[in-house]
C-alpha cells in the first residue's frame, strides 16, 4: 500500500488494522462467501515468501474483488494478472454471475488496472475504513465487443495495485522507446541514446517512472523517464517527489520520513 496509495502512513495503518487485522481475518475465515488467494514465490534456494494477495467475496450473485496487492519486489512477473484470474475463477465457482472491482480513488494504479482487464466504471461512493473516509470506485465487467477488446489488451497485465493497484511494469507501454540488444532504450532531443531500467520503478498517478542511464550497465544516471508519455522532462525534489512536466504524471513519496499531507 505504501507503494501504490496516495495516502498517509496513518491512513495506511488504519486500513490495514481494519481490513487485515487478526480479528477481521479470523472472523472471515469461516465465511463461505469470502475468497482469499495468495501468491507465493517459488524459490528452490531460499524459503518461499508471499508475493501477492487478492481478497474477494460473493454477495447477491456479484463477485466482488475488494483488494489486490503485489509486493513491489515481485512485480513485472504477471502475478497481478494471475491473482485476478484465480480469484475470478473462485468467485464464479462460488456462484458469482457478475464480477466487480472496487479500487479506492487513492490507488494510483487501481482504476487503470481494472480498465485493462475489461472493466468499466459504473459509479463511486464515499466509504469509511478504520475511521478514515475514502472514495471507492465501482467497476463492472464491460459487455460485448468492448470487453473482448479490453481483455485482449490486458495480457500481460499488471500492478499492481491494489485494491487492484496492479503490477505497473507489465502494463507500461514505454512510449518513445525501443528494444535494442535486450535493453529498453530512449533518445534525447540531441540524439543521445539512453537506457531505461525497467526493473526499478516508482509508481505514478498515470503510469510508473523509471530511472534512465547513459550506459547499459546502469552506472551513469541521466535522469528519469515517464512511463505515461515517454518524456525525460521529469523533476525530482529532495522529498523524492516526481513530476512530469509534459503530462502531469506525478509520484509523491509516502514514507514516514517524507510524507507531506499536501499530497493527499
Amino acid at each position: 500500500m505504501t507503494a501504490d496509495y496516495a495516502i498517509s502512513p496513518q491512513q495506511i495503518d488504519a486500513v490495514v488494522d481494519d481490513q487485515f487485522g487478526r480479528d477481521r481475518l479470523e472472523g472471515s475465515s469461516g465465511d463461505a462467501d469470502a475468497t482469499y488467494v495468495v501468491a507465493e514465490t517459488d524459490d528452490e534456494v531460499e524459503e518461499s515468501t508471499v508475493a501477492g494477495v487478492v481478497v474477494g467475496r460473493v454477495a447477491d450473485a456479484i463477485g466482488e474483488i475488494r483488494w489486490l496487492f503485489v509486493d513491489p519486489e515481485h512485480r513485472g512477473k504477471g502475478i497481478g494478472t494471475s491473482l485476478f484470474e484465480a480469484a475470478r475463477d473462485e468467485l464464479r465457482e462460488d456462484g458469482a454471475e457478475e464480477l466487480r472491482m472496487y479500487p479506492l480513488e487513492e490507488a494510483t494504479q487501481g482504476p487503470q488496472f481494472a480498465e485493462r482487464l475489461g472493466f468499466e466504471q459504473i459509479g463511486d461512493r464515499e466509504i469509511e475504513i478504520g475511521g478514515e473516509s475514502f472514495v471507492e470506485y465501482a467497476y463492472a465487467e464491460a459487455s460485448g465487443d468492448e470487453a473482448e477488446s479490453a481483455s485482449g489488451d490486458a495480457e500481460p497485465s499488471a500492478s499492481e495495485s491494489g485494491d487492484a493497484a496492479g503490477d505497473s511494469t507489465e502494463s507500461t507501454t514505454f512510449p518513445n522507446t525501443e528494444e535494442r540488444d535486450g535493453h529498453r532504450t530512449t533518445t534525447t532531443d540531441d540524439g543521445e541514446q539512453l537506457y531505461v531500467d525497467t526493473d526499478d520503478e516508482q509508481s505514478g498517478t498515470a503510469a510508473a517512472f523509471f530511472p534512465v542511464y547513459e550506459d547499459e550497465a546502469f552506472e551513469e544516471r541521466y535522469g528519469f523517464y515517464c512511463g505515461n508519455c515517454g518524456s525525460l522532462d521529469v523533476s525530482v525534489d529532495q522529498m523524492d517527489r516526481y513530476e512530469c512536466s509534459e503530462c502531469g504524471n506525478s509520484h509523491a513519496s509516502r514514507s514516514d520520513q517524507s510524507y507531506d499531507d499536501s499530497h493527499l
